[in-house]
């Protein structure tokens, strides 16, 4: 079995649309979630909506960066997906080291191309319009796979992995495994979103988990999620063969696991996230005192910080409350099928940098929650394992267990 890391990192972010942009706000506390702006399509000044905030990809124009056919022919999710997929590709520079049919794909995305989606069905039932003929190209899942694929100029396998918020890593568990396995030698694999349309918002704002004011993961006045959108990107190899080309190396992925509650389409279930989490353990031959840092799932709502809390003390017992645990999502929001892309980014830069990142905007984590939450400013400190979770509506949760690289 290989020996499996990281070294190359992209990323289109609400709090920064390169990996050294993304790196200085996620260790300053600067956070990507403000208001919206006005939606067209809605009736009246509050919009129906019982929140107000997004978190939103600034500064991006896909035309500084896509050739006007791709740009048409595509929805702005895919958008994100290749420029960040390139920058992956480029810090890497797996397309000059491997052939083709040697990297796969491995991309998550749950809501496919929501803007073409939206604009499309409105003009067909409010005027009765011809529908786009690219409409099809621009919605599927799969689209942000296909492009990557094109524009790199990749053969090998190429998949899209749609498990709600625990698709982007659900998508890196199963590359790691890939290449691991030697099924391939190299691969890109990450996750991306684009789902801030007005249609999508009045969706979640009727499931009353959205919150009025702002993402405050395990906060004692947490009141809901924000939703958010970008992509980040990871490319995969052997250590071998980076070591052989001298290629930077972020980080090694040591584990993953998975799990489904099969219990409840909405509601999380302790049990199933902490099975994820074993099994990532035993993939990556660790026991439970050696993790010194829990990317959390996080999302800010009483159910899922309440349960993701129940399931850490379940598997790790007394040590959970000596394990440093913190939530991104309090920077750049819930980008559902992306999130857990963007939150191995940040584990990655955490165990490269030696320092954890806040939950910002929090002063007091809920004391029934019971665990170390990292409030205010980053921690120092140089964890020898780190785990990142994932929990999905549908009971579907995922885990991957990093390490940092020592030669």
């Amino acid at each position: 079995m290989n020996r499996v890391v990281v070294t190359g990192l992209g990323c289109i972010t609400p709090i920064g649309n390169t990996v050294s942009t993304f790196r200085d706000s996620l260790f300053s506390g600067r956070t990507g979630i403000e208001p919206f702006p006005p939606y067209p399509e809605a009736p009246g000044p509050t919009q129906g909506l019982r929140f107000t905030q997004s978190a939103r990809v600034k500064d991006f124009d896909p035309r500084q960066h896509l050739d006007s056919g791709i740009v048409a022919a595509t929805d702005r999710t895919t958008h994100l997906a290749i420029v960040a997929a390139r920058q992956a590709a480029a810090e890497s520079q797996l397309t000059a080291h491997y052939s083709p049919e040697q990297i796969a794909i491995l991309v998550g995305c749950a809501c496919g191309g929501r803007q073409a989606e939206e604009t499309e069905t409105m003009r067909l039932y409010t005027k009765d319009a011809r529908v786009h003929p690219l409409t099809v190209v621009r919605t599927m899942a799969s689209a942000g796979a296909s492009n990557i694929a094109i524009d790199l100029k990749i053969t090998g396998p190429t998949l899209n992995i749609s498990t709600a918020c625990s698709s982007g890593t659900h998508a890196i568990g199963l590359a790691f495994q890939m290449v691991r396995s030697g099924m391939v030698q190299a691969a890109i694999t990450g996750g991306h979103e684009a789902p801030l349309t007005f249609g999508f918002l009045r969706a979640w704002d009727s499931m009353r988990v959205v919150s009025p004011t702002q993402c405050r993961p395990f906060a004692a006045d947490r009141d809901g999620m924000t939703i958010g959108e970008g992509a980040a990107m990871l490319a995969i190899e052997t250590l071998e063969s980076a070591q052989s080309r001298n290629a930077t190396i972020y980080a090694e992925i040591v584990g993953t696991g998975s799990s489904a509650d099969a219990s409840h389409i909405t509601q999380p279930m302790a049990n199933g996230a902490a099975a994820a989490i074993r099994q990532a353990l035993r993939d990556a031959n660790a026991a439970p005192e050696e993790v010194g840092y829990i990317s959390s799932h996080g999302t800010g709502t009483q159910a899922n910080d309440s349960t993701e809390a129940a399931a850490i003390h379940q598997v790790f017992g007394t040590y959970a409350p000596h394990i440093p645990v913190s939530s991104t999502k309090s920077l750049h929001g819930h980008s559902i099928g992306a999130s857990g892309a963007l939150e191995a980014l940040a584990t990655i830069l955490a165990l490269k940098e030696n320092l954890l990142p806040a939950n910002t905007g929090i002063t007091e984590a809920d004391p029934a929650i019971g665990l170390d939450i990292i409030l205010k400013d980053p921690r120092p400190a140089a964890p020898t394992l780190a785990i990142s979770n994932s929990l999905a509506f549908g009971g579907l949760n995922a885990v991957l267990a990093l390490r940092p690289y020592k030669p």
